[in-house]
This record gives C-alpha cells, structure tokens and sequence, in this order.
C-alpha cells in the first residue's frame, strides 16, 4: 500500500504536468493504451488464462466506474494543486467503511473506524473548506468528489474478487475493458502527441499499472477497512511534489493535517500488526510457542 502511494504520486505529477496539452480524457486513454501494452505480454503468455473469471458483471462494473472516476480525478489534478486534490480523494474512505461492512461482510471494529474519521479529519484540517475563502468548492473538487464515490465502489468491487482472483486476471480485465471504454473520450479530444510528451505519457501509463498491482496485492493481503488509512501517505507526498514542482507552497494547515493523518496511519498499521501477531499466536499449537 505504501508502494501504491509512491506510485500513484508520481502518476498524479505527470497528470498535471502534461494537463495543460492533454485534456483528462485524453490522458486516460493514453493511461490505458500504455497499461495494455506494458501487460500484453502476460496476455500472450497466459491467453485464456489472463481472462478467466467467474464475475463478468463485476469486471465490467468495475472498469465502467473505474474509468469514469479516472477521468474525472485526472481533471481535478490538473486543475487544483496537488495537495487539495489528493485531500478531496480520501473522502472515498467514509464509503470504504460502510461498504466493507455491508458488501465485503468484514468486520469494521471500533479503531478502524476511529482511524478512517481522524485521518479524514486532518485531511479537513489541511484543506479548510470554507475558510476564508481559502478553498472553494467549484468544478474540479466536484469531479472529485464524484471520482471517489466510484472509486469506493471499485475497490469494494476489487476486494471481493481478490477473493477468488489472481492479480494478473484483475490488472488485465481492468486494462482491457479500460482502454475500450476510454476511446470515445479519446477520440472527441484527440491529438497527436509530440515525441517527449509521448514517453511521458507512456511513463506516466506504466506507473499507473505498478501502482494498480501494488494496490490490489495491499487490499488482497489486508481488510478493506484496513488498509484505507494507509492511502493518506499520498497527502505528505503530494504536498512535497506541489511545493518543490509546482511551487505550491504549503500552509501551516497543511503541515498540521499532514501529521494528523500520518499519526492516524501509523497508528492502524502498529495495531493491525499487533492483532496479526496475536491472532498467529493464538493459532499455534502451545508446545509451539
């Protein structure tokens, strides 16, 4: 999960580098088409195997909300600094939580629960909302907004499969159906992209794809609810990106949300490994101890 934080930064970086030239539909196409291509090999090599699926409908539901809420998140990145919109993305874990419960049937005790809304409230507290005039709510934080409701919805989608799906199926459903999905925005935005713009948009797809499989691989090996507060990482990584190459200078309320959510991950993650341990230990036999 902290991989996938890494990566998605970097993602996110390029996403408003090259936004000024590239509307977001464009870009997701671009996203998609260099995914495939960096997993078509796997497609080759495994054929039949690479689609093998029990849940069809899901797969689709999935891409369909997943390539929406990426074209409307690639608009609000180019157009909102990066540590206002990355704040926005994490109202997708006050869904998380209830959807975890309700569709994943896993257990949402307490401190998970208690992790999720403090680490939200830093994010709050960095954004301020409504405070004198400091962060206005206009049409890229409502794409943003909407973008995290469906991203809710696919990582819902994303745990259930992990349960009887191997990474590879998922990366290449959700990298097919991707890309076919993001030709008709594509082809109402199209340009031909210069060759430097193209390595990096190429780039910017390949990355996506590690920071897909490094995401699926973190909700596959832990709770939905879990794993949530973990994502807040980005928020530290996204100012400092802002501030060093969009000479978007944080405020004290950034720095301050930035250490409540750090404080609220590593706080889910010490006790997450601490139920961890004490669940394998109550599961060996005592001479084993």
């Amino acid at each position: 999960m902290l991989l996938s934080a890494l990566t998605f930064s970097a993602m996110t970086t390029l996403i408003k580098f090259l936004g000024d030239d590239y509307p977001a539909a464009l870009q997701t196409f671009y996203r998609q088409a260099a995914g495939m291509v960096v997993l078509l090999p796997l497609i080759i090599r495994h054929r039949s195997a690479a689609f093998a699926t029990t849940r069809p409908g899901i797969m689709i539901f999935r891409s369909l909300t997943g390539t929406v809420g990426m074209i409307l998140s690639f608009y609000a990145f180019q157009e909102m600094p990066l540590a206002d919109a990355n704040a926005l993305s994490f109202t997708r874990t006050l869904w998380l939580v209830p959807l975890a419960a309700i569709v994943v049937k896993e257990s949402v005790g307490a401190l998970r629960i208690g992790a999720a809304v403090v680490g939200f409230a830093g994010v709050l507290l960095m954004v301020r909302p409504g405070a004198g005039g400091e962060f206005a709510v206009g049409l890229p934080a409502l794409a943003m907004l909407a973008a995290s409701l469906l991203f809710a919805f696919t990582v819902t989608g994303m745990k259930v499969l992990t349960r009887d799906h191997s990474t590879t199926v998922i990366l290449v459903w959700s990298a097919v159906l991707g890309l076919v999905l993001a030709i008709p925005g594509a082809v109402l935005t199209w340009r031909w992209p210069e060759p430097m713009d193209l390595a990096l948009l190429c780039a910017m797809g390949a990355i996506a794809t590690a920071n897909q499989a490094c995401y699926i691989k973190g909700m596959q090996l832990g709770d939905a609810a879990a794993m949530a507060p973990i994502d807040y990482t980005r928020l530290v990584f996204a100012a400092a990106i802002g501030f060093l190459m969009f000479n978007e200078i944080p405020t004290v309320w950034t720095l301050a949300g930035a250490a409540v959510v750090v404080a609220s991950t590593l706080f889910i993650t010490l006790r997450e490994q601490q139920l961890a341990r004490s669940a394998r230990l109550s599961a060996e036999p005592e001479g084993e101890r």
